[in-house]
Formats: C-alpha cells, sequence, structure tokens
C-alpha cells in the first residue's frame, strides 16, 4: 500500500509527538530534547560471503537516556534505513514510559535480507554487528539492551549473547545484554507470545469497557466480536490465537501473498499448518480467497489488527476501513492523515506505542531475571502448592466435602515463571490503558487515544529529565 508521501516514518512520529505536546506543561526547550535522538550510530563493516566480500550497513540508535539501559529490537530488512531506525527508538522510549518500563529507547538495523544468505552467513553478519556495537559501548546489561525485531528472532540473541561474553569475559550481568534469547540461554518463558499476548490483554480490556462500547454500539466482550487480522507472523498468530480461543470470530487473515475470508471464522492454528504445509495462506478449506490482499482491511468487522509493516492503511485506504476498534499490532501501521481519517469516523484506534508493548515489556521481566539470577517461581512455587493444599485439604475436613481431581489441580496449582510473566503482562496493559484513558477523560480536548498516550509518555519522560536535574 503506497505511503502518504508528504512524511517520512520518523516525521509521522514527530508529528504526533507535536500534536500531544501542546497538551503538556513542558517548555519547549525540554521538549525538543524529550523528542530528540541522543546518539546514531550509522555502521559498514565488511563481512565475507562465499568467494566475495560484502559491505554491510547497520544502525543503533539511542533515542532517549533519561533511564538507562536503552532498549529496543534489532531488525534485518532490506527497508532499514536511518529514519526508521530513529523512529521506532524515539516509539521504543514513549512505548516503555506507557507501560512503566525503566528504560530509554533505543532501536537496530542491519539492511539485508535474511532470506539471501545461509545461517552460517547470517551468524558472521550478526557477529561482527554487536562486535561494532561493544567497540562504541553501544551493548551491554546497563546501557543498551537489543532484542528480537522483524526477521530475528532466539537464534540471532543467542548469537549476540556469545560474541558478548566472548569480549567482555567475566561480567557477571553479561546474560543481561540481550534479551528474546532461547530458554537455556537465560530467556524467559512467555517471551515468544509476548507481544500478541498483550495485544489481546489490551483490546480485550478495551472491550470489556461500558463506557466505550456503548459509543461504538456494541455489547462488551471479546465474544462473538468479528477480528481481522493483517499478518501472520509471530504477532499477528498469537494475537488471532489468543481472540480465537476467548470466543471471537476471527473472520479473515491477511498475508503478504494474499487473504482468506470465513464469515463463520478461521482457526489460526490450522491456517499456520496449512501455511506451514502448502508455503501460502491461499486455498485454505473452508475459506475464500480475496482478489487482493489488502481487500481484507476493508470488511465489514469490529476490530482490525495491523500485525505487519508500518504504513499499511493511508489516505487513500482509510475511508473504506469499516473496523469500529483498530488495535496497531505494528508499529506504525497507520498514517497520520490516516489517524485523522478515522478519528473523524469515530474509530477507536488503540495505538501501536501502547498496544505493542508486550514484547518489551516480557523483555523487561527477562532483563530482570538475568540480572536476579534466579528463574521466576522457583523460590515460592512449591511452598505456594503446599499452602494451597494444606488450606484445600482443612476445609474438605470441616466440610465434610471433597472438590474434584481438576479442581484440586487448580486451586492448589503454585505459580510457574510462565504463569507469572502472564500475570505481570497482563497486569501492565490493564494498568496502562486506563492511564491512557484517564489522559483523556481529565482532558475534553484530546479525542483520541495516540495523543493521550504520547501525552502520559511525554510526562514520564519529562518528569525523569527534571527529576535527574539536567535542565535549570
Amino acid at each position: 500500500m503506497p505511503q502518504d508521501q508528504h512524511y517520512s516514518f520518523f516525521q509521522s512520529v514527530e508529528r504526533s509527538f507535536d500534536k500531544a505536546a501542546a497538551f503538556t506543561k513542558w517548555d519547549k526547550g525540554i521538549l525538543e530534547q524529550i523528542k530528540a535522538c541522543n546518539a546514531v550510530y550509522q555502521i559498514k563493516f565488511p563481512v565475507r560471503i562465499g568467494e566475495t566480500v560484502q559491505v554491510i550497513e547497520a544502525y543503533r540508535v539511542q533515542h532517549s537516556h533519561h533511564k538507562l539501559p536503552c532498549k529496543g529490537g534489532i531488525r534485518f530488512s532490506e527497508e532499514v534505513n536511518q529514519d526508521e531506525v530513529m523512529a521506532l527508538a524515539s516509539l521504543m522510549t514513549y512505548k516503555c514510559a506507557i507501560v512503566n518500563v525503566p528504560f530509554g529507547g533505543a532501536k537496530g538495523g542491519i539492511k539485508i535480507n535474511p532470506r539471501n544468505y545461509t545461517p552460517f552467513q547470517l551468524e558472521a553478519i550478526t557477529r561482527r554487528y554487536t562486535a561494532e556495537l561493544v567497540k562504541k559501548n553501544f551493548i551491554g546489561p546497563g546501557t543498551d539492551v537489543p532484542a528480537p525485531d522483524y526477521g530475528t528472532g532466539e537464534r540471532e540473541m543467542s548469537w549476540i549473547l556469545d560474541t558478548y561474553m566472548s569480549l567482555r569475559p567475566g561480567e557477571i550481568d553479561g546474560y543481561g545484554c540481550v534479551t528474546g534469547k532461547p530458554v537455556s540461554q537465560g530467556g524467559v518463558r512467555g517471551r515468544t507470545e509476548a507481544t500478541g499476548l498483550g495485544v489481546f490483554y489490551g483490546l480485550r480490556e478495551l472491550c470489556n469497557i461500558k463506557e466505550d462500547m456503548d459509543k461504538l454500539g456494541l455489547s462488551t466482550g471479546i465474544e462473538g466480536k468479528r477480528v481481522v487480522v493483517q499478518g501472520m507472523g509471530n504477532v499477528g498468530y498469537h494475537a488471532a490465537k489468543y481472540f480465537h480461543e476467548a470466543g471471537a470470530k476471527v473472520i479473515c487473515l491477511i498475508e503478504w501473498d494474499g487473504a482468506i475470508f470465513n464469515e463463520n471464522g478461521l482457526n489460526p492454528d490450522e491456517v499456520l499448518q496449512h501455511k506451514k504445509a502448502t508455503g501460502s495462506i491461499n486455498n485454505f478449506p473452508g475459506a475464500t480467497n480475496l482478489n487482493k490482499n489488502t481487500d481484507g482491511l476493508e470488511l465489514e468487522c469490529e476490530i482490525l489488527i495491523p500485525a505487519a509493516l508500518e504504513n499499511v492503511i493511508d489516505k487513500h485506504n482509510a475511508p473504506n476501513v469499516k473496523a469500529k476498534i483498530i488495535g496497531e499490532a505494528a508499529n506504525g501501521p497507520l498514517t497520520p492523515e490516516a489517524d485523522e481519517i478515522l478519528n473523524k469516523k469515530g474509530v477507536i484506534v488503540v495505538p501501536d506505542m501502547f498496544l505493542n508493548a508486550g514484547g518489551v515489556t516480557v523483555s523487561y521481566f527477562e532483563w530482570l531475571k538475568n540480572l536476579s539470577h534466579v528463574r521466576y517461581g522457583r523460590l515460592g512455587k512449591r511452598f505456594d502448592e503446599n499452602m494451597n493444599f494444606h488450606i484445600l485439604q482443612t476445609i474438605e475436613d470441616l466440610t465434610g466435602k471433597k472438590v474434584s481431581e481438576k479442581e484440586r489441580k487448580f486451586i492448589a496449582h503454585g505459580a510457574d515463571e510462565v504463569d507469572l510473566v502472564y500475570s505481570g503482562l497482563e497486569e501492565t496493559m490493564h494498568a496502562a490503558l486506563h492511564e491512557v484513558r484517564d489522559v483523556m477523560i481529565s482532558n475534553p480536548q484530546i479525542h483520541d487515544m495516540r495523543t493521550a498516550a504520547y501525552v502520559c509518555a511525554i510526562n514520564k519522560v519529562g518528569a525523569a529529565y527534571e527529576q535527574l536535574g539536567i535542565f535549570p
């Protein structure tokens, strides 16, 4: 879908920032400092690929140092450029502030198509990139902590960890230099599904707010609502999966090469298996292939979840969008023009900087785990189980009644790592949604959640700078 040409991605972020800044108390100088990218590192390094040497272009941007370490993913994509990385780094600052994760924002990118390289070649590129970051102190558990993003995953994070540890031997908290690692390398259970699950938690909580649903003419709750998800990557798949399991009807799934529709709902797990078997979601049994994949964005539905790349909804197709709620699971899927059009139509746009913060929230939990050197649940799980079982046994003895074996297991269950991660993520998304809504309620001039989210973030970052004594 063509981008609205007037704004680059970073300019779109700045435009949203400026709109929200007018509703804050901070003077122009502080606002300029909050908005600026503090450090932009452009790297070009040689890597031998087969019989030739390729010069690889890469970036790491640290947007804000109001809290350390900085935090943000690393993406592998031919579309990587400085403007995009700066925009994503700034969104990370605001995202962390909204969900009360004590990090500054950062982002990284390597300008390659990972499909064009063997795993061995990708490892060489990733390790060399990490070494370049170490040279300039752009990575470390107390300075800058990367994570997976588009085109990267656990494998790349384990290469980064190993390279960092080889260059910083004996660093006791070294495992906290990167998150999104395999569990065997210090990762945390629940990280893989974290962003998609956070999208589900945030939208579910919104759908449970009667006041907001009444304005849209919808009933409260998720059950029965029609959902369209664009993107069947990690985020889109998990968001669709959790909505399906909660009783929503996932009527359309959209990928880069097509879209499928079934008014009675699709099972994302079955679609994923079909995709793995055939290489495409097209021709899924019982579903209709749409003429164009972008047609799925304009279907009648209650919830539309763009979970792919930026700028997929612009001024050209926004007037045709019929969803009542848009949940931005991707970064920047709406252009500023599209935002204005949809807001005037009364659509609730739940912004990316809040809604897809599940990944960085659980990355924060992983970082804490690495610094504490103990798995969540290890100290308390068995104690809780024994105590719960004892309480249950006492109640049964006093009442003379027995619960079923299934109920017994559920009641006596002590929280394991993944239980605690899910609980922490759910609490984070609920609390952040209500913080953003409170900003809207307290200022009737703010009519959209994106502006409210920016106001919330700007106030928190501004307060942090003020407390640091940086400004007179």
